[in-house]
């Protein structure tokens, strides 16, 4: 889709701040499926959560992300949209714990196209922290961001890199390489 743009990276790259900024900018914007699921699981004492049932966890995040795909596809014509990560970095999470996904999920992902550019934040030590929903180290982050680049340019994407800068800095650029 000409207008569906994926925002990636590992965690803790700012990438959350760079679509509160351009949803400020009156953006559309999709949030994060993955810290959703966390919170929802945490508050039920679920099993779909990253440090107790991984595939659940996967599962969901699949679930809900080609979701809010479909929604974004549907409810536009020419609108922009952003979304924080994109279907296929549920796919990567999956290849990354070494869970095999079906071949009907593998389908219905691959019937999902965003914008062929996707945007990729770097790793950036100075910003990085933990939090309740955030529990990978640095070496972890930084091991997601390189996963992340691979599955994109492996399924096709050009991978940008959004070079590491102030938020505004963050966002011209990205607002500059869609024009």
């Amino acid at each position: 889709m000409k207008n569906l743009f994926v925002i990636t990276g590992g965690p803790g790259a700012g990438k959350t701040t760079l679509l509160n900024a351009l949803s400020a900018n009156g953006y559309k914007t999709i949030p994060e499926a993955a810290r959703t699921i966390i919170r929802e699981e945490t508050a039920l004492n679920g099993d779909a959560l990253p440090w107790k049932n991984k595939q659940l966890y996967t599962d969901k995040m699949i679930a809900a992300s080609l979701l809010d795909y479909n929604r974004a596809k549907a409810s536009q014509s020419y609108e922009v949209c952003f979304f924080d990560r994109g279907i296929l970095d549920a796919v990567c999470y999956a290849d990354m714990i070494g869970y095999v996904l079906s071949t009907e999920t593998i389908e219905k992902v691959l019937n999902c196209s965003y914008y062929p550019k996707v945007f990729i934040l770097p790793p950036w030590k100075e910003i990085y922290q933990t939090d309740n929903e955030r529990k990978q180290d640095w070496q972890e982050a930084v091991h997601t961001y390189f996963q992340m680049k691979s599955t994109y340019e492996k399924h096709g994407y050009e991978v940008i890199n959004v070079p590491i800068g102030n938020i505004n800095e963050r966002k011209e650029f990205v607002l500059t390489q869609i024009r």
